[in-house]
């Protein structure tokens, strides 16, 4: 096959690695302008490396993307980690058009945080969706979907690198080659099943110590490793991460205790108090500092968080 990979970051360098391992000719690579002073893209990199086109369009509907992408004949192109707009007159170009990698069972969770409010929400499965791309967010036709089960303790991290990532670049290939030879079976998505979610931020990641423990906590697995949810300490915002949930009698009694306060402080970390257990946190960022493990952040028993 004659591919272009439109993406950027991990997931687009794992979906060029693969498709190029494999033999199938990457005649284009199309990525995001890079900020000055930003880390260099990896897929960028690799394209680079290989001596492959590499194109950077702020505007996928110029005649100058519709060009370059034109004059590449791919076969097919792959959406792989993509956040620019693709008008439709730029995704229909490759011989078999495009498929968009979509990290969840669409239609549920679409937009840009799927991974984590599908866990913030407490839900026990999710998956994948390879997908035509539209002109709306994450509503065009299914060709394929993998599902997963999200642990008791999955965060967003090791749900998407352990399990998802991997599943979605060969759910790429599988998806590509059976729509180049034919065999792909198309279906429209059920619009009375569809969610959208924002991006996950400030407001949504907030710590209400209010909630029950589940709530707590899922919050934090689908905050984990960003955007990171938050509570005070003294004032200074703490992010809270590697958490485990713990039952009342990890830290002792719990008579007296106020949710959102701090039963324990200790090298390897520290306990809070929620209503129905403790969270207990392996690492947390305090202000403008880096993450640490949460036993060198200065934290201190008997503080309440929040206030």
């Amino acid at each position: 096959m004659r591919v272009v990979i439109v993406g950027q970051q991990a997931f687009g360098k794992a979906v060029f690695d693969a498709f190029a391992g494999r033999g199938d000719q990457v005649v284009g690579v199309f990525s995001p302008p890079e900020q000055p002073g930003s880390k260099p893209d990896p897929l960028r990199v690799a394209a680079t490396e290989k001596q492959i086109p590499v194109f950077q369009f702020q505007n996928y509907g110029t005649s100058e993307a519709l060009e370059a992408l034109r004059d590449l004949k791919a076969d097919i192109g792959l959406l792989a980690f993509v956040t620019q707009f693709l008008p439709q007159a730029f995704v229909r170009l490759p011989k078999y058009g495009m498929l968009l990698f979509h990290p969840s069972l669409l239609p549920l969770h679409r937009g840009p945080s799927a991974i984590n409010w599908a866990v913030i929400n407490g839900e026990k499965r999710t998956g994948l969706t390879i997908l035509r791309p539209s002109d709306g967010l994450d509503e065009g036709a299914i060709i394929l979907q993998r599902e997963v089960e999200i642990g008791p303790d999955d965060t967003v991290g090791t749900l998407y690198f352990d399990k998802i990532f991997h599943m979605g670049v060969a759910a790429m290939i599988e998806t590509a080659q059976a729509v180049v030879d034919g065999r792909a079976r198309e279906h429209p998505q059920d619009e009375s099943l569809a969610t959208y979610e924002g991006w996950v931020r400030e407001r949504e990641s907030h710590i209400n110590w209010a909630s029950s423990i589940d709530r707590i906590y899922d919050l934090i697995r689908g905050c984990d490793p960003a955007p990171g949810a938050w509570t005070t300490y003294r004032g200074q915002k703490l992010q809270l991460f590697d958490a485990r949930k713990r039952p009342a009698a990890t830290f002792g009694a719990v008579r007296g205790l106020r949710a959102g306060q701090i039963v324990a402080a200790t090298p390897e970390g520290f306990g809070v108090y929620a209503q129905g257990g403790f969270i207990e946190v392996k690492r947390c960022r305090l202000g403008e500092s880096k993450k640490v493990p949460a036993g060198e952040a200065g934290i201190e028993a008997g503080v309440m968080l929040g206030e």
